[in-house]
């Protein structure tokens, strides 16, 4: 919650607070439990906010206690929520509730960080409300265990893509022993039509260096299948706010957004996609791990993800930084395998990201920002409705 005005929800949805039954002893029991619980009612406002809350976001009670839970939000969440629960009101069909899901939380600071969120419905005064059980995964002993099986095939991932845009430089290892194939082969059909006892020995150790460089080929190719051996990705009809929402939950991991203003706003409608989910985080998490190292040495951080209507067919995502921009020079090679502007940097990560989202069929480029820092555009196969294929 912002102390300014502008951001502040306090003025149009303060709400007076109603006492719990039993408050101080139910109070009591919320503070023994290790993670923050927040407890709503039907319209978002907070009735009880746990001793690990007021930790975990850098508020106290008093000050949230009677506002919208929607200051604990970062966009587009913070916009929506109020959605969320009219329609559950209305309709009485649970989407999250009864069910764990990695998000991003907002600081008091205006910082985000990556959480798990359970969320369990509960009622009290006569009417429905809410009890969230928040657990930070920023420095979570079980953040590794949370996130295990998802890196274990981000990382699958990269090794796949990293074949795509290796392609031409292994090309060229295996050009080079089938052209050694070709010219003993073509050296050996010479010595032949003279066929003397010393052209004949001649042929055979051509023939015999043909034969071994055809070996050496042959263990290329083995190494490249051993590389891939895990198989080939499916495509699914998948939500692209939730995996921008995972993938941001992976990037802010160990405070990596400490201090930066991050924000998304994707378009509703055109949210679902027919993509692999793994591949696509993994494009957007190069894209914002990216960002935020180029912005850690700017006084104003600032990222931003939204999405727009593409060419037909394609949603547009696009991701904004205020980090110091790219050369023009670097740009154009940007995403190819091995140029990077990084010191330590091998250069694969934007080329896997070209490869991936090509892939799709889609384009992906780079422009400068508004922010002032780098813009990344890729686009991405709207899903139709009813279709699904692997």
């Amino acid at each position: 919650m912002s102390s300014t005005e502008e951001e502040s929800p306090i003025a149009a949805n303060k709400r007076p607070f109603i006492s719990l039954e039993r408050g101080v002893e139910l109070h009591a029991l919320i503070d023994t439990v290790p993670d923050a619980m927040v407890v709503i009612d039907d319209h978002g406002i907070i009735r009880s906010f746990s001793m690990g809350a007021e930790q975990m976001f850098g508020y106290v009670e008093d000050e949230v206690r009677g506002e919208n839970v929607r200051c604990l939000m970062p966009s587009p969440d913070r916009e929506k929520h109020d959605g969320y629960i009219a329609r559950y009101r209305e309709t009485r069909v649970a989407q999250v509730i009864g069910k764990g899901r990695v998000t991003t939380a907002r600081h008091r600071d205006g910082t985000t960080f990556p959480i798990n969120l359970s969320i369990g419905e509960i009622k009290f005064d006569g009417t429905i409300g809410f009890v969230g059980f928040i657990r930070d995964l920023t420095e979570s002993r079980e953040t590794e265990r949370e996130l295990h099986n998802l890196q274990n095939e981000l990382a699958h991932v990269s090794r796949i893509s990293a074949m795509g845009s290796l392609a031409t430089s292994l090309a060229h290892e295996l050009n080079q022993p089938l052209t050694a194939v070709a010219n003993y082969a073509n050296a050996a059909t010479d010595l032949l039509n003279d066929p003397s006892a010393e052209n004949l020995a001649l042929a055979r150790e051509a023939l015999d260096e043909c034969a071994s460089e055809a070996l050496r080929a042959g263990q290329i190719v083995h190494r490249l299948r051993d590389f891939i051996s895990k198989g080939e990705t499916e495509r699914h009809i998948t939500s692209l706010q939730r995996l921008v929402k995972e993938a941001s939950a992976l990037a802010l991991m160990n405070g990596d957004g400490k201090g930066v203003d991050f924000e998304t706003s994707l378009d509703p409608e055109l949210d679902e996609v027919l993509v692999d989910p793994v591949q696509v985080q993994q494009v957007m998490l190069n894209l914002l791990r990216n960002a935020l190292e180029a912005m850690l040495d700017s006084p104003r951080k600032q990222l931003l993800i939204h999405s727009q209507q593409g060419r037909e067919g394609y949603v547009e995502i696009i991701v904004s930084d205020s980090g110091p921009g790219i050369e023009p020079k670097i740009a154009d090679r940007l995403f190819h395998p091995f140029n990077t502007s990084k010191a330590s940097g091998m250069g694969l990560g934007l080329s896997i990201c070209h490869t991936i989202v090509n892939a799709h069929g889609g384009k992906i480029a780079v422009r400068l920002s508004p922010l002032g820092g780098a813009e990344f555009h890729f686009t991405l196969p709207l899903a139709i409705s009813g279709e699904e294929n692997g």
